[in-house]
């Protein structure tokens, strides 16, 4: 080997004690010194943790453990549904006590610039906040498409608040069906606010409504004619209007945008019974207004929980995800039968083809679906 592989500063007394110093390898007798063929590598599966790990875990504020909570109540595998069940049911008794805020908007709106700052504010009080980003799914491998993590950078990296991107699944309105039990998750974890973003796609926003405490409506200025373009049906939800980017040349914009909303909402009828909506002006970049919507929001809970409203909705919104989920198990169960999914393909090409009717074609497959009691 030469010497000018090694560096001036090496010992010469010592060589072998040199860790860059090259030597040829010696073969051994008996080893074989090539791979056998067709030998199958496997990757080593890693072990998933029990329920009481999980359940240890999320209690005690472990995020890797809540992370992995999460992940199980998430996953589609049928192997994995008794074991999420088991585990929410040990975990329902430690939830039910943070504030749910849901935030929707349309797009450009600044919905993740916002929650950002808003978060952010609600940290430094001493709040600790989780975060439910609802990003659009890949039609190609069901991820998520925005990455509000990344977009949330600042409040990803407080030791306070905890960002959870979850993929709508193609579900209407954006709202991933899991969502409701990721929230329980967090509050079982600890954590006083749960923000929800949806992806503000105006469509059955009604879905988010039905989940959270407080539905924040986030606008803009500036953007044609914003209140015809908006949909009064989305308004009816709003417990407050917030005009977004009210800073610098369209500050005085935003406050107009502000009255003429505050208008609308004065004609519409109440989302929460006992609670006056409004319109509100702020601004994330200079932190203008956001002080004034935890208020507000404070405000509501008090109130809410003085006249019984909140207690009622919560109990609502109960009976609500019974229908939800069995909704979802009897499409599974359809789609998952075994004759159905023999017949659906023949079922689709004849009236592709004109032969059959598309409600014939659906009467055929819910008799088979229930002709063996299933």
């Amino acid at each position: 080997m030469s010497e000018d592989l090694k560096p001036e500063w090496s010992n010469p007394n010592e060589p072998d004690k040199f860790s860059k110093l090259i030597k040829r390898g010696q073969e051994l007798e008996g080893q074989p010194v090539t791979i056998e063929r067709n030998t199958v590598f496997q990757k080593r599966k890693s072990m998933e943790p029990t329920i009481e790990a999980l359940v240890d875990g999320v209690l005690s504020g472990n995020r890797g453990q809540l992370a992995r909570a999460i992940t199980l109540v998430e996953s589609n595998a049928e192997q994995h549904f008794h074991k999420a069940q088991e585990l929410l049911q040990k975990l329902l008794a430690h939830s039910g006590k943070a504030i749910r805020i849901g935030i929707t908007g349309v797009p450009g709106a600044g919905k993740s610039t916002f929650i950002e700052a808003f978060g952010t504010y609600l940290c430094d009080l001493g709040l600790r906040v989780a975060v439910l980003a609802i990003d659009p799914s890949s039609s190609l491998s069901g991820g998520s498409i925005l990455g509000d993590k990344t977009r949330m950078e600042q409040l990803s990296r407080n030791l306070r608040a905890f960002i959870r991107p979850s993929p709508t699944a193609g579900k209407l309105g954006g709202v991933h069906r899991k969502t409701r039990e990721a929230m329980l998750i967090c509050e079982a974890a600890g954590f006083d606010v749960i923000l929800i973003e949806t992806v503000g796609v105006g469509q059955s926003e009604v879905i988010i409504r039905d989940m959270v405490d407080f539905f924040m409506l986030l606008v803009l200025t500036g953007a044609g004619d914003e209140l015809q373009g908006m949909k009064k049906g989305i308004m009816e939800l709003a417990d407050a209007v917030l005009v977004h980017k009210a800073d610098g040349s369209n500050k005085e914009k935003a406050e107009q945008t502000r009255k003429e909303y505050s208008r609308i909402l004065h004609f519409l009828q109440p989302a929460t019974k006992g609670w006056a909506s409004k319109a509100y002006t702020c601004s994330s970049i200079t932190g203008e207004g956001i002080k004034e919507v935890w208020d507000v929001i404070k405000n509501f809970e008090e109130k809410g929980k003085s006249s019984g409203v909140f207690a009622e909705r919560r109990k609502g919104q109960q009976r609500d995800w019974i229908y939800s989920l069995i909704t979802d198990q009897l499409h599974y169960s359809f789609f998952h039968h075994p004759e159905v999914k023999i017949k659906l393909p023949q079922l689709e090409n004849e009236v592709m083809a004109g032969e059959k009717t598309a409600a014939a074609a659906v009467d055929i497959l819910f008799n088979t679906f229930l002709s063996d009691g299933k």
